[in-house]
């Protein structure tokens, strides 16, 4: 699996709400040409909870054409009904994606006993890696390290995305789960500290839109150099907290929506657009890291 900055990347709508595949295309470019060393396609960030499931697949397909095997591509496969991820699961199997990111079942809050049994039985169902995804702010369930360290011994089970923003957990979670299985950060804010006390990769939000500097960050990181990692992400270590006051990924795609990468900033309800109370904030925040805002 992949090490470094992987983008959570949006999924672009037309006013109408259909997904807007030209304004994906160029988001693909862009990260190919900023150095970003994987996408996550349909993940949350993606929207994946209000796109249909042949729809999901759609972007997934289309993510891969335009990236044409230049960057690897990560495909969503989360769902709060086992036999929807599984079938979900399916459909991706038939992709040339080179994992699939898992999110924890939401809202029916299984024990950790059925967290082991979900992702078990997802698992069984491909050869593909998958990656777990434990982000407990929006799913109101927290997957232990116990737990992902028993998950771990599943051949095809290779990383985790922790979203808890609890440091102490990398420690925790590489002892128990060895050193071949990835750790990634899926907190923004704590991301650099993440890989400098051992992490794998981040993958994020605020990478949507400052892609340059935040491979930058990771890869200072990884090189065990803290002065240059905090150096390189100085600037926009601001966005962190401005791209969550409100709802993600309704921020991000607002931003993105503004420096042209996108043509439409539409998202789906029950998510809306940003409030305007919020533009002037984001703004400033995108400007302090030096974004062009069109």
């Amino acid at each position: 699996m992949i090490d470094g900055s992987i983008v959570a990347l949006v999924t672009p709508m037309n006013p109408d709400g259909s997904v807007d595949y030209a304004s994906l295309e160029r988001l693909v470019e862009f990260h190919i040409t900023e150095g970003t060393d994987a996408i996550v396609s349909v993940g949350t960030t993606g929207e994946s909870a209000t796109l249909p499931m042949k729809e999901h697949v759609e972007v997934v397909k289309h993510t891969l054409q335009f990236a044409a095997g230049r960057i690897p591509v990560i495909g969503g496969n989360g769902a709060n009904a086992t036999d929807e991820a599984i079938e979900l699961t399916h459909a991706l199997n038939q992709l040339d994606v080179v994992g699939m990111l898992g999110v924890t079942p939401y809202y029916n809050k299984p024990t950790q006993k059925g967290l082991i049994a979900h992702y078990k039985a997802i698992a069984a169902s491909t050869d593909v890696p998958q990656i777990l995804y434990n982000v407990p702010g929006r799913t109101a369930v927290d997957m232990k390290p116990e737990t992902v360290a028993e998950l771990s011994h599943v051949s095809n089970i290779v990383a985790v995305k922790e979203a808890t923003g609890d440091l102490s957990r990398v420690a925790k979670l590489r002892e128990l789960c060895g050193a071949d299985f990835k750790l990634y950060s899926g907190d923004d804010a704590t991301a650099c500290q993440f890989l400098l006390q051992g992490g794998n990769g981040v993958i994020s939000v605020a990478n949507n839109i400052v892609p340059r500097q935040f491979k930058a960050m990771c890869d200072a990181a990884l090189a065990g150099n803290q002065a240059a990692a905090e150096a390189a992400e100085a600037d926009i270590r601001a966005l962190y907290t401005t791209l969550f006051c409100e709802s993600n990924p309704i921020p991000v795609k607002w931003a993105v929506h503004q420096m042209g990468l996108i043509t439409h900033g539409t998202i789906r309800l029950p998510l809306t657009e940003l409030s305007s109370e919020f533009h002037g904030l984001l703004i400033q925040a995108m400007k302090n890291a030096r974004i062009e805002v069109q």
